[in-house]
């Protein structure tokens, strides 16, 4: 290969070897993971043909994954070839670094010993590094970053694709990705030593003393997140145990993680989530605290294992990172929920968030709902929910999800206020219709593309003039709702003259100025309303206040 091209092989060889190196990470299991190594040498490396040679718990090694040729697959699969075969070519070859090479001039004294290969026919090398089809090269895997670590398996690789003896570069990428290799065969070992001392702790408390030091090894070098907590009684949840992958998503010392139980890192609004899985097992996707004050989104699962034979109990939790998909999930759900256009919440989000607050009994039906929710299901200890709240740290308002996550009926009945009494109206869900005027002139005089941009301004314009927690959404075409929550229907009328005064001023679109004005008609939500019916209202009364501003003096259409 000439020297100027040399640099680009280079990057092209890290780049495969990369990617493969990636495979290696992503199998699922250790006979997946032993495939991805023998695919890897044929699709990174540039070999035709590769072996895996496992070491086995007796000392041979087993050809337990091939690529690149059914033949040899078929031929040379799940066949044992003695660990003293094995010591003897790797003392003879030539040593390319951790590499073995023996040469076919010296490889035919092998041909009789019990290891496992295939033959394959060509002609004498015209070069003096061609390669030869009796030629053989080794890259041994160990269980650590040196080579007098303890072996765990030989790569056999044959016909490099460009026919010739591999270079010092060709020989320090197939060395590394022994290396890398090596690595992922040892972790996999480690997943299915932790998955089947799981299997015993669940199954035999007598067989957990027996495999506590594979249960310590798994736990501590597991490549996710692992934690030993309490449960039951005044101490339920604390963690007693983190491993390190843990410390690290976390951001914290394993003494410091000792400190903390689940509840105090768990996102608030997931509490009750945790409660839930915490008490019964199982698996729950919530959001952890890391020291920096983030959260990262984690799948938390739970496993229930008794500690002796009548001993208390105690939680084994699996954290798994789930950011990244996490992030994509809810990406997929604003998309899915919100209006593409404006960034709104679109009418299915809205009429989902008005469902949620309303229920079907109507405002004469209401009941005491917190007495009896009381009797739903008993809370840890006894406590009521009120004592819960204060023992969480949770506000009236901001029970109802750890509640409801526990069985409780939390809802807080929804009451229209009384718009003929003024004074002693009280406060409810305002819902007001928002149809704007004008809008229609301004797509037919100047085209779509202004309209899109007059409801993006309007969008900004209605959510920059509304309180936190009101929610402001698009129907469809010139069409908005708000929903706000607490107001007297003095407060309702105020809003919505901020509202149309804010969307009156000119909108520059491509340096024109053009105007909209709005009609808002307001309604109330009440249960025993479906959100139809509560949409459906507001929209009437819109439709009543526009005629009559239509047909008020000096009255004259925006745009």
């Amino acid at each position: 290969m000439d020297t100027e091209s040399e640099p680009y092989v280079r990057l092209a060889t890290l780049r495969q070897l990369h990617q493969v190196v990636a495979d290696l990470n992503t199998a699922r299991s250790l006979a997946d993971t032993l495939q991805a190594v023998a695919q890897g040498v044929v699709k990174g490396l540039n070999y035709e043909l590769a072996a895996v040679n496992l070491v086995r718990p007796d000392g041979d090694l087993i050809v337990a994954a091939l690529a690149g040729s059914a033949a040899a697959e078929a031929l040379m699969a799940g066949r044992i070839g003695s660990r003293t075969s094995w010591e003897r070519r790797l003392s003879m070859g030539e040593r390319w670094g951790t590499l073995r090479f023996i040469p076919h001039t010296e490889g035919w004294v092998l041909i009789d010993d019990d290891v496992p290969q295939w033959h394959t026919e060509g002609p004498l090398p015209r070069f003096t590094d061609e390669w030869h089809p009796g030629d053989r090269l080794y890259a041994p895997m160990y269980s650590s970053q040196t080579v007098g670590g303890e072996l765990i398996g030989v790569i056999s690789v044959d016909k490099p694709t460009s026919g010739r003896h591999p270079g010092p570069w060709g020989c320090e990428a197939l060395q590394m990705y022994a290396f890398q290799a090596g690595i992922a065969i040892s972790n996999a070992r480690l997943r299915a030593n932790m998955q089947r001392a799981l299997v015993r702790l669940e199954r035999d408390q007598q067989a957990l003393r027996a495999s506590e030091e594979s249960f310590r090894q798994a736990f501590e070098y597991a490549p996710s997140g692992m934690a030993i907590a309490e449960m039951g009684g005044d101490q339920h949840g604390k963690l007693l145990r983190a491993n390190d992958a843990l410390c690290r998503l976390l951001g914290r010392s394993a003494s410091t993680m000792r400190r903390y139980s689940f509840s105090d890192l768990v996102h608030p609004e997931d509490v009750g989530l945790l409660l839930r899985t915490s008490a019964e097992g199982g698996r729950a996707e919530l959001r952890l605290a890391r020291r920096d004050g983030s959260y990262v989104w984690v799948s938390l699962r739970n496993s229930v294992v008794a500690d002796t034979a009548d001993g208390p109990r105690f939680l084994l939790t699996h954290v798994e990172d789930i950011e990244e998909r996490k992030g994509r999930e809810l990406q997929l759900a604003h998309r899915a929920s919100h209006d593409s256009l404006t960034g709104l919440p679109n009418s299915a989000e809205l009429r989902s968030r008005l469902s949620a607050r309303l229920c079907s009994r109507p405002q004469d039906a209401q009941t005491a709902s917190a007495a009896s929710s009381s009797d739903a299901l008993a809370l840890p200890d006894g406590e009521g929910p009120d004592e819960f709240a204060f023992s969480y740290g949770y506000g009236p308002d901001e029970l109802a999800a750890p509640l409801g996550a526990l069985g409780y009926d939390a809802h807080r009945h929804v009451v229209a206020p009384d718009e003929g009494d003024p004074e002693n109206a009280g406060k409810g869900l305002a819902v007001l219709f928002c149809d704007l005027d004008g809008f229609k002139s301004i797509n037919d005089r100047f085209g779509h593309h202004t309209g899109d941009a007059v409801l993006i301004e309007v969008a900004r314009r209605l959510t920059g003039a509304v309180r936190d927690g009101d929610t402001v959404a698009r129907l469809g075409g010139d069409e908005f709702v708000v929903l706000a929550d607490g107001l007297a229907p003095a407060d309702a009328s105020d809003l919505s003259v901020r509202l149309r005064n804010a969307i009156i001023p000119p909108i520059r679109v491509d340096g024109r100025a053009v105007r909209v004005g709005a009609s808002f008609g307001i309604g109330w939500a009440a249960c025993g309303m479906t959100t139809e019916e509560v949409l459906h209202s507001a929209d009437q009364r819109m439709y009543v206040e526009k005629r009559s501003r239509s047909r008020g003096p000096g009255h004259r259409r925006a745009g």
